[in-house]
Parts: structure tokens; C-alpha cells; sequence
């Protein structure tokens, strides 16, 4: 099996913001990944990445918000993608 595309979108959300999600299913788990994805989530405002889910090879899963970083507990695409929408909502408020 090749890695599959899942998800490829952009979602503009403001004349400054905009969502880019993109989500792979992988043959085997990504180095220090423990699933078969590859993911890139963020949210960039005024030019710069405000917030941001990825699970980089050897780094695992995580999360930037602002200047933090922090492990993330993947569970499932569908999971990430509502903490994703729930954090951007969080920020934007």
C-alpha cells in the first residue's frame, strides 16, 4: 500500500486567517508515531502560524500553540481534526 491522501483543504476564515489541513494514511507509522498517519494542521494569522498539530518523523505527535509546545494524544483523524477546530475556535475568541 502507498500513503493515501485523506485530506487536502484550505479553509479561509478571515481577510488575515486561514486553516490548512492536511492528513495522509500511511502504509506503517511514521517514525515516533504509534498510527498509520502523517498530519499537518495550522492555523496561520497575519502571516504567521499561530497554532499548529503535527507529528513530525521523530518528534511524534504534538502541538504548537503560539511559542508552546506540547505532546497530543492521537486518537483518531476525526479526533484531531475537532481538537484542531476546537483549539481555532479557542484562539480566535
Amino acid at each position: 500500500m502507498k500513503a493515501e491522501l485523506l485530506l487536502d483543504e484550505r479553509h479561509v476564515l478571515a481577510e488575515d486567517a486561514f486553516a490548512e489541513i492536511v492528513v495522509w494514511r500511511l502504509p506503517r507509522p511514521a517514525r515516533g508515531s504509534k498510527h498509520g498517519y502523517k498530519y499537518r494542521l495550522a492555523l496561520i494569522q497575519s502571516g504567521r502560524c499561530v497554532l499548529r498539530y503535527d507529528n513530525e518523523p521523530g518528534k511524534g505527535d504534538h502541538r504548537h500553540i503560539g511559542r508552546a509546545e506540547e505532546a497530543y494524544d492521537f486518537t483518531t483523524p476525526e479526533a484531531l481534526l475537532a481538537d484542531f477546530w476546537a483549539d481555532v475556535d479557542e484562539w480566535r475568541r
